[in-house]
């Protein structure tokens, strides 16, 4: 019902700028810096799920994500390793980068790849927020999602939708984005806190890139 729904808001007059902006988003090699609202609803939920952060990229394959509400968690990649620390577990788990891709949708911003050697993509047009909005679906069966839909205006990504096999969708929503050219690869170094249980191999993935 949702994808009828959603292909009844595209309008012809939209049709490739969405698809030219996820392009051209893709290829920026300007560091960026942003905030955002997630929200999560599922069928099994009597209330969506809202968490706080913010969110740094820097091409290629560098990300993180820090959330500040309501528990503190870092998604960090590296560029050879992602990083997923969970500070009231005191737990790190650490994998290469290469084998995370597919783990979590901040992938598809990393500017690693051609979007289209692994995504269908579908121009949605304008959904009546005044965003154009595209859809990639996964051409891969294990990639943990079943679609995601970006929202983008003149120049960045406004929005981002996420939607898994289990009716799940994951909502978020950016605020206060910034283009930064001063982000540096050092800001996307991870150092295990002391004392916390770390799960995977630190080194995996140091020659996976120069």
């Amino acid at each position: 019902m949702v994808l009828v729904l959603l292909g009844v808001w595209a309008l012809p007059a939209h049709a490739g700028v969405a698809i030219d902006r996820l392009h051209a988003f893709s290829a920026s090699q300007e560091g960026l810096r942003a905030s955002f609202v997630q929200t999560v609803q599922a069928p099994a939920f009597d209330q969506p799920e809202v968490s706080r952060g913010t969110l740094m990229l820097l091409r290629p394959n560098r990300f993180r994500w820090d959330y500040q509400e309501p528990y503190r968690q870092q998604i960090v990649a590296d560029g050879q390793r992602l990083w997923l620390y969970d500070e009231e577990l005191e737990q790190v788990v650490v994998k290469p980068l290469d084998a995370a891709l597919g783990d979590t949708p901040a992938m598809l911003l990393s500017g690693s790849g051609v979007i289209e050697d692994r995504f269908t993509v579908e121009e949605l047009g304008d959904r009546g927020d005044g965003l154009a909005w595209v859809q990639l679906t996964p051409k891969q069966e294990d990639t943990g999602f079943e679609a995601v839909r970006l929202g983008f205006d003149d120049r960045d990504l406004r929005r981002m939708e996420l939607v898994d096999g289990f009716g799940q969708v994951t909502r978020m929503q950016f605020s206060d984005v910034v283009r930064d050219p001063s982000i540096t690869p050092a800001a996307f170094r991870f150092v295990p806190p002391p004392g916390v249980d770390v799960i995977g191999d630190p080194t995996a993935g140091d020659d996976a890139r120069p």
